[in-house]
């Protein structure tokens, strides 16, 4: 089993060595719940991927990453099979709780480096060595609004150091009423931008009093 990062602008960002494998290989799976490349999910860019890779690949999404991953390891067990990443294969505890259950059923885990927003963080122009731990902002809901992140970045701050704030994707994810009535029907994509982020960081620092660095 391939493990392949793919970089993070297009198609091309792909490597000479995860490229030759993604040819050999019986089945191609592409994660697309974590990340996205430039163009997105659509079936345009999926048809791009394809041409330039020479194989049809299968698009993964959270659910069939989440519910269906045995699958995609047993059919590993029987044939060649690459799983493609935006990014590096271990930008995600996803994809390396994946390799985890690869290697307890005994398969030989291929894995094939690429650049992603943890390095590439560096055109800011602020030095890589200067950034304390990284933090993900998910999208408020009515009944849910998370400040844990805050805390970590006041941390950050406390000692000196810059935050990198992975913002929010949400791709094919299961409405609420579908969830209660086990019905699948999905929300439209949402990509969260700057501007929600620094309103979201903004509310929490409300909430909390305004306490911690500013």
């Amino acid at each position: 089993m391939y493990i392949i990062g793919l970089g993070l602008g297009d198609e091309r960002d792909i490597t000479v060595r995860g490229l030759e494998a993604v040819k050999k290989c019986d089945k191609v799976y592409i994660e697309a719940y974590t990340s996205l490349l430039s163009f997105g999910i659509s079936s345009n860019g999926l048809s791009t991927l394809e041409e330039f890779y020479g194989r049809p690949i299968i698009l993964a999404d959270r659910e069939m990453v989440e519910e269906r991953a045995d699958d995609i390891l047993l059919e590993a067990r029987e044939s060649s099979v690459a799983f493609l990443v935006v990014g590096d294969p271990f930008g995600a505890t996803t994809h390396t709780d994946l390799v985890v259950r690869a290697k307890k059923l005994g398969l030989e885990v291929n894995v094939i480096h690429n650049a992603s927003v943890m390095n590439a963080v560096g055109v800011c122009g602020l030095q890589l060595y200067r950034y304390g731990e990284t933090v993900s902002l998910t999208f408020f809901t009515d009944t849910w609004r998370p400040d844990s992140f805050y805390e970590k970045i006041q941390q950050n701050r406390f000692l000196g150091l810059h935050t990198l704030c992975l913002l929010d994707i949400r791709v094919k994810e299961p409405t609420l009423e579908s969830l209660c009535r086990r019905k699948k029907q999905y929300e439209a994509p949402r990509y969260m931008t700057i501007l929600v982020a620094i309103e979201q960081l903004l509310e929490v620092q409300q909430r909390l009093g305004g306490s911690g660095t500013k």
